[in-house]
C-alpha cells in the first residue's frame, strides 16, 4: 500500500495541560535561522590550497565579516565529505568523536578548471567531480559533468561564531533577548539555559537533483517516505523519553540518525550530517506534490524534480558526506565503512524474547519458563525490569525477590536459555552505596552549569548520571560487570541499556539540561544525541571484556545514534496495544534498516494497554518477520504469556514462533551479509527493485533479504489482503502453498487469523532448520531443509553461514562455513562461497524442496565428494510443480550435487 496523507500530530502536554515537548516554534535556533537575514557567502576562490586531505578554500560572509574553513575532501569509496568550521574560532568547536570507525582513504584532487566564477575539480578517473562557485558560494557535485548535488543551492549556509561571554554579565545574571534574537539564554517553560559562548548554531541545504523519494532519518513514527514539512513541522533529530508517542509525527523520539536516503530509477545516493547536537530537518519536494495533478503533462515531464534538504543544527560544525552509490547496495556499504557495520548477534539474540515489567520473583520467572516447555513454544531469553533491583540500585538485587541470582542463571543455562537485565545510565545519590561513592570520587557524573554535581529525577528517586563521553567513566562502567564485581551475575546473564536518552523526569523535556558539562569542558547540548550511544558502547565494552575478548555480547538499547549498529539491537520504546501502532511499526523499522540500524523491532502486543487476541497474533505474526523479536509489556497491564489467551491463540502463535526458528539459519545468514557488507535484512521494496516506480513509497510489505518477501496483515477482521508482487519478470511462490504467481501484479490474497502473507522469490535459495526445539541451542542440531525456488530460466541460488554462533572465532580464527547453493539446468551444486573459512560442523541437508519444476524428472541422481553416485527418492506434485527430495543426509560442509535428468 503507498503512502497516505496523515495529519501532523502536536506536541504530547503534559499532566497540566501545558506542552511537555518543544515544537520547532519553541526553539530559538530554528526561529533565527528560518526568519533571519539572507546571507550572502563568498568562496574566495584565489584562497584554495589542494592537500592530502582534499581541497581547502576560506568563505567570506561580507555583511557579518564572517571568515569561514571549507574542506572538500572526495574518498575512495566514492563518498565526498564537506566541512565547514570558523576560520579562527575562539576555542576549538564539537567535533563528533567515535561514531566514523576509520578516516577513508581520500582521492588526490586535480584542477580540470578554473575561471574567476568557479573552480573545476575532480579525482581518479575523472568520472565524478565537484564544482566550487565564487558567488553565489556552492559546491556542486558531478557525474558525468551533470550536477547529482548543489551544496547551498538555496544560499541557508548559516554559521555563528563562538562569543567570549560579555565581561557585565554573569552566568546567572538576567540576560534578556536582544533584538537581533542572538541569544545567550533561552526559557522553556520554568527552565533556563544559558549558553557559555553565545548562540553557536549551524545550517547548510542541499539540492538533490532529479530526486522526489528519500527516505531515512529515524526516529520518527512516520511513514517510510519522508514527507514534504512545508505543511508543519520538521522533522526533529533529538533523543527524548516519550511515552506512547504520537504517530504520524516529525518530533523526536528515542534516538536519532543523521541519515538521508534518495532514490530514484537509476541512483541512490545519501546525505551524512554527522552532528549530535539537536538537528531539525526540513524536506521539500518539487515540483511541489499538491501541483502535479494541475501541471499539464507536457509541462510536467519539463519540470525536473528535486528535493532540497535543509539542516538545522544548535552547535559544532558542519560535516557531511555525501555517499554516491550508485545502487543501494553500494550506498549500504558506503555508510558501513564510514560508521561500522552492523554486530554480528550471538544467534539466541536472534530467538524470542519473553519481557515484563516486571517479572515478581524468582518462582514467577522459573514458572514463565516453565510454562513454555508446557506450551511448546520454543525461546531464548527472559528479562528482568527496574524491579528486580534493591532500590533501582543496577547492579545489585531485590534481596526478597531474587535471593539467589546466579542459580535462576544456571536454572535456565541448564536449557540454555538466558536472563537480561535491565541497566539505566542515572545512579541513585545514596552516600551509602559504595558504586555511588566510587563513581562520585572517580569525578564520573555529568555536572551542572555551576560544576557541581548535576542532580536529577528518575527511577531511583534522585539520581546523578554517568558521563559516558568520558573515556575513564566508560572504563569504569563497564568494569562493573566483571563476574567478580556485579554479585549475582553469570556468563549466561545479558544486558539492556533503557531511558539513555538521558530521561530526567524533571528536566526540560524530561531529559537532561543543554548547559549540564561534561568531561573536556563541553556542555550537553554539543553532545547530546551520543549520550545513549556511548552508554551502549561501554556495556557492550563490558561484557566483552567480562569475557576475556571471546564472547559475543547482547545489548539493547533504547537511545542510539549513528554507528549504534555496530553495538547491537535497538527497539521501537514505548508503543501501544493498538492496530495502529502495529501498522507503524513497519516504515519505522524499514527507515531505521534504511540508516544502517539493522538488528531492530518494536515490542509485540504494545508495551502500554491491553491487546486483543486478534492483536496479539497479527503482531506477533508480524515481529516474528522482523529482526529484534520480543513481546514486552508494562507494569498495570494484563499478563500476557501466549498461553493465556485460549488454546486457539496459543496455537496460532506457537505456530509463527516455531517458523521463526526453522527460518534461523536463513536470519543468521542475512546477518552475516549485514556484517560484512552493510545490507540490512529487512529491505524497503526499492532496495530489491530499484527500478520499479511502484515499489518507492511501499511501506506496508518488505523484503527479508533478498528472497522472501513479507506482508503482515496490520487491521482487524480482514478477509483478504492486496500484496504488490514486483517484477515482470519474477515468479513469486507462496510459502504456505507453493502456488507460483507472475510478479508485476497486485494480488488479492484470502486470509484467515492464521495466514502469514510470506512469499519467496522465484531465483532465491532459502534454508530451515527441520523440526522443533526448545531454543536455538536445540535446534542448532537439527538438520536442514532447503527450498529453491526456480526462477523463470529454472535458475536459483543462495547462502548459508554456519559458526558455533556465540563466539568471535568466526572473526579471529576464521571458524566458520559459509556455503553457495547454485541451481542452473536441472543441477544443484553445494559449493564453498568463499575460499577462507574452516568450521568442524556435521550439519546435515536432510531434504530438498524444488518449486517451479515443469515436469516429473524420471531420476534424481546425488554426487557427493568421495562415495559413490546414488538414486534420491523424490515425490513430484504436479499440482504446484513442487519435486521434493527426502532422506539425503547430505553434510553441508562437504562438496556435492544433484541432478533431476
Amino acid at each position: 500500500m503507498a503512502e497516505e496523507s496523515q495529519p501532523v500530530i502536536s506536541v504530547v502536554p503534559d499532566d497540566e495541560g501545558r506542552e511537555k515537548f518543544k515544537t520547532s516554534d519553541h526553539v530559538a535556533f530554528y526561529r533565527r535561522q528560518m526568519q533571519g537575514p539572507n546571507l550572502q557567502h563568498r568562496a574566495l576562490l584565489d584562497t584554495m590550497v589542494l592537500t592530502e586531505k582534499g581541497a581547502r578554500f576560506e568563505l567570506l560572509e561580507p555583511d557579518t565579516q564572517t571568515r569561514l574553513l571549507l574542506t572538500v575532501s572526495p574518498c575512495k569509496n566514492d563518498t565526498v565529505r564537506i566541512s565547514i568550521d570558523e576560520l579562527q574560532p575562539i576555542k576549538a568547536r564539537y567535533r563528533v568523536p567515535d561514531v566514523i570507525t576509520g578516516e577513508p582513504q581520500r582521492e588526490q584532487l586535480r584542477v580540470e578548471r578554473q575561471t574567476k566564477d568557479f573552480v573545476a575539480l575532480s579525482w581518479s578517473s575523472g568520472r565524478h567531480g565537484v564544482r566550487v562557485w565564487h558567488f553565489p558560494f556552492q559546491v556542486e557535485i558531478l557525474c558525468e559533468d551533470a550536477a547529482m548535488v548543489t551544496f547551498n543551492s538555496k544560499g541557508k549556509l548559516w554559521f555563528e561564531t563562538l562569543q567570549d561571554r560579555p565581561r557585565a554579565t554573569s552566568p546567572a545574571s538576567e540576560l534578556e533577548e536582544d533584538p537581533t534574537g542572538l541569544l545567550w539564554k533561552e526559557t522553556f517553560r520554568q527552565f533556563v539555559d544559558i549558553k557559555a559562548n553565545g548562540p553557536s548554531s549551524i545550517g547548510a541545504d542541499l539540492c538533490l537533483h532529479g530526486f522526489s523519494h528519500v527516505f531515512g532519518l529515524p526516529e520518527h513514527a512516520d511513514s517510510l517516505r519522508l514527507r514534504d514539512t512545508r505543511d508543519g513541522e520538521p522533522y526533529r533529530l533529538y533523543n527524548l523519553d516519550v511515552f506512547a508517542y504520537d504517530l504520524y509525527s516529525r518530533l523526536g523520539l528515542y534516538g536519532s540518525v543523521p541519515l538521508l536516503v534518495a532514490h530514484k530509477l537509476d541512483r541512490t545516493l545519501g546525505v551524512f550530517w554527522l552532528n549530535a547536537s539537536e538537528t531539525f530537518v526540513n524536506v521539500h519536494y518539487s515540483p511541489a506534490e499538491h501541483q502535479d495533478d494541475q501541471t499539464p503533462p507536457i509541462k510536467r515531464r519539463r519540470l525536473q524534480p528535486q528535493t532540497d534538504i535543509h539542516w538545522l543544527s544548535e552547535s559544532g560544525v558542519i560535516d557531511c558526506v555525501v555517499l554516491l552509490g550508485p545502487s543501494p547496495q553500494q550506498l549500504f556499504g558506503q555508510y558501513a565503512q564510514l560508521t561500522g557495520y552492523q554486530a554480528l548477534p550471538p544467534l539466541f539474540a536472534l530467538g524470542y524474547h519473553q519481557c515484563r515489567w516486571n517479572y515478581n520473583d524468582e518462582a514467577d520467572v522459573k514458572a514463565v519458563d516453565a510454562g513454555f516447555d508446557r506450551h511448546n513454544i520454543p525461546y531464548d531469553v527472559i528479562w528482568l525490569d527496574i524491579e528486580h533491583t534493591d532500590g533501582k540500585r543496577y547492579f545489585t538485587w531485590d534481596p526478597v525477590l531474587f535471593p539467589e541470582p546466579a542459580g535462576l542463571q544456571r536454572h535456565l543455562e541448564k536449557k540454555k536459555r538466558k536472563l537480561v537485565v535491565i541497566s539505566d545510565p542515572h545512579i541513585k545519590a545514596d552516600p551509602d552505596w559504595s558504586l555511588y561513592c566510587e563513581a562520585r570520587d572517580g569525578g564520573l557524573f555529568v555536572k551542572d552549569r555551576e560544576g557541581q554535581l548535576y542532580q536529577g529525577s528518575c527511577w531511583p528517586g534522585e539520581s546523578c548520571y554517568l558521563d559516558f563521553s568520558s573515556p575513564a567513566a566508560r572504563a569504569w562502567y563497564s568494569r562493573c560487570f566483571s563476574l567478580d564485581k556485579y554479585k549475582g551475575s553469570t556468563p549466561s546473564l545479558f544486558v539492556w541499556n533503557d531511558m539513555n536518552e538521558p530521561s530526567v523526569f524533571d528536566g526540560p523535556e524530561q531529559t537532561m539540561p543543554k548547559d549540564a558539562v561534561h568531561c573536556g569542558g563541553w556542555e550537553h547540548r554539543e553532545l547530546h544525541n551520543l549520550y545513549g550511544f556511548y552508554q551502549h558502547m561501554a556495556t557492550v565494552e563490558g561484557l566483552i571484556t567480562r569475557s576475556g575478548g571471546s564472547e559475543r555480547p547482547f545489548v539493547l538499547s533504547r537511545s542510539f545514534f549513528a554507528g549504534s549498529q555496530r553495538l547491537g539491537a535497538i527497539w521501537t520504546g514505548d508503543n501501544v496495544a493498538t492496530w495502529e501502532y502495529l501498522k507503524i511499526s513497519i516504515p519505522m523499522l524499514l527507515s531505521l534498516s534504511v540508516a544502517g540500524i539493522a538488528f531492530c523491532g518494536a515490542d509485540v502486543g504494545g508495551f502500554i494497554k491491553d491487546p486483543d487476541p486478534e492483536l496479539l497474533v497479527r503482531w506477533y505474526q508480524a515481529a516474528a518477520l522482523q529482526p529484534f523479536f520480543r513481546g514486552h509489556s508494562a507494569k498495570g497491564t494484563k499478563r500476557r504469556e501466549p498461553w493465556l489467551f485460549g488454546e486457539e491463540v496459543t496455537a496460532a502463535i506457537r505456530t509463527v514462533i516455531q517458523q521463526r526458528y526453522c527460518l534461523l539459519p536463513y536470519w543468521y545468514t542475512l546477518f552475516h551479509q549485514a556484517h560484512t557488507s552493510g545490507l540490512p535484512p529487512l529491505r524497503p521494496l526499492w532496495v530489491e527493485f530499484s527500478r520499479e516506480q511502484s515499489t518507492f513509497t511501499v511501506d506496508n510489505q518488505y523484503m527479508i533479504g533478498g528472497a522472501l518477501l513479507a506482508c503482515p496483515v496490520v487491521e482487524p477482521g480482514l478477509q483478504e489482503v492486496r500484496v504488490l508482487l514486483p517484477g515482470s519478470a519474477e515468479i513469486w511462490y507462496d510459502v504456505h502453498s507453493a502456488k507460483a504467481y507472475k510478479g508485476g501484479k497486485t494480488l488479492s490474497l484470502p486470509v484467515t487469523l492464521d495466514t502469514v502473507p510470506v512469499f519467496q522469490r522465484g531465483g532465491s535459495v532459502v534454508c530451515r532448520w527441520a523440526g522443533s526445539g526448545s531454543c536455538t541451542a536445540e535446534l542448532q542440531q537439527l538438520p536442514l531443509s532447503i527450498t529453491v525456488a526456480l526462477s523463470s530460466q529454472g535458475a536459483a541460488d543462495g547462502e548459508l553461514f554456519l559458526d558455533d554462533g556465540h563466539s568471535f572465532n568466526y572473526r579471529d580464527s576464521k571458524a566458520f562455513c559459509l556455503r553457495r547453493f547454485d541451481m542452473r539446468s536441472g543441477r544443484l551444486l553445494c559449493r564453498p562461497a568463499r575460499e577462507e573459512g574452516t568450521f568442524d560442523c556435521d550439519t546435515a541437508v536432510h531434504s530438498v524442496t524444488v518449486l517451479g519444476v515443469k515436469s516429473k524428472p524420471s531420476t534424481v541422481i546425488v554426487h557427493a565428494s568421495g562415495s559413490k553416485d546414488t538414486s534420491a527418492a523424490f515425490q513430484y506434485t504436479e499440482t504446484c510443480c513442487t519435486l521434493t527430495l527426502s532422506n539425503l543426509n547430505l553434510g553441508v560442509a562437504a562438496d556435492w550435487e544433484i541432478q533431476m535428468r
